[in-house]
């Protein structure tokens, strides 16, 4: 039977919500929540997946007690079991801390599993980070936004699009992916399943004394990246007339905005007019 782990994270569901100017995180209290878009891919595959073979599904997510809807959501679609990982000094962990704490759950609850599916990204900070950091934790093969999975044994072949470009990639398990918003749309809840989402004992939480974690790797102290400022950036937009001849028009403008365009460009414009004269 194949341990599959769906990784899923609720936010918040709005499009737009307040910062804490102090903290520099965002208000989550300020809004109710939902399951994260791509984490809904990403539940589904699983779901898929399920279908096809025989297979245990373990949901997990972590945040506050709130957060636990999202598991009954999983479970009632189809899901097995549920772990929530629920501590106050969990709040404000980074993408490294994160994933590290997701690891350090994966290790000690699911030990065999053969593959995480986690969604691409979250609507709330779109790092994409969090999925290719807990592989790497994990020390296991990734790939990132696919589109398609295949099964073969022991083998999982994923399809992804990357540039343009698709791309076939095949990896043995165990293995971990991320999920794009191409396929895998999340199906609807059945009536029977909500009464399971409900049942005694398919949802444990863990606090951090439970996975060993020490006050030293605790959520913010245990973080590598601090938010130093939030600010809302305003653009100002100027009109520019330039007259003269081409030649002067152009060099005017080259003038100006030279370093920009070598930035953008990433090569520098005067060594590319001196290789050209």
């Amino acid at each position: 039977m194949l341990s599959l782990i769906v990784c899923l994270k609720q936010v918040p569901m709005v499009t737009e919500l307040p910062w804490d100017e102090k903290t520099g995180t965002l208000r989550r209290d300020l809004a109710s929540g939902m399951m994260n878009l791509a984490c809904q891919h990403a539940l589904e595959a699983a779901l898929q997946i399920k279908e096809q073979y025989p297979a245990h599904i373990t949901a997990i997510t972590m945040g506050p007690p709130a957060a636990q809807e999202v598991l009954r959501e999983a479970i009632a679609l189809g899901a097995d079991r549920g772990i929530h990982l629920c501590d106050r000094i969990f709040a404000g962990s980074d993408t490294y801390a994160t994933s590290s704490f997701l690891a350090k759950t994966i290790r000690k609850e699911c030990p065999n599993y053969d593959l995480i599916l986690c969604g691409s990204y979250t609507s709330d900070s779109e790092t994409a980070q969090v999925g290719p950091q807990m592989a790497e934790e994990l020390d296991v093969a990734a790939a990132a936004y696919i589109e398609k999975m295949e099964i073969f044994g022991r083998t999982l072949r994923v399809r992804r699009l990357v540039d343009n470009f698709r791309e076939t990639l095949e990896m043995f398990f165990p293995a971990l992916v991320t999920v794009s918003l191409e396929n895998y749309r999340l199906r609807y809840t059945r009536l029977a399943g909500l009464e399971s989402a409900f049942e005694d004992g398919n949802i444990i939480s863990l606090n951090a004394g439970d996975l060993g974690i020490t006050a030293s790797s605790m959520a913010a102290d245990g973080s590598r990246t601090r938010v130093r400022k939030v600010f809302m950036r305003n653009a100002n937009k100027e009109n520019m007339l330039l007259q003269g001849s081409a030649a002067n028009v152009v060099n005017e403008f080259l003038n100006r905005y030279e370093s920009r365009i070598s930035w953008a460009i990433g090569k520098d414009i005067e060594e590319e007019k001196s290789n050209n004269e």
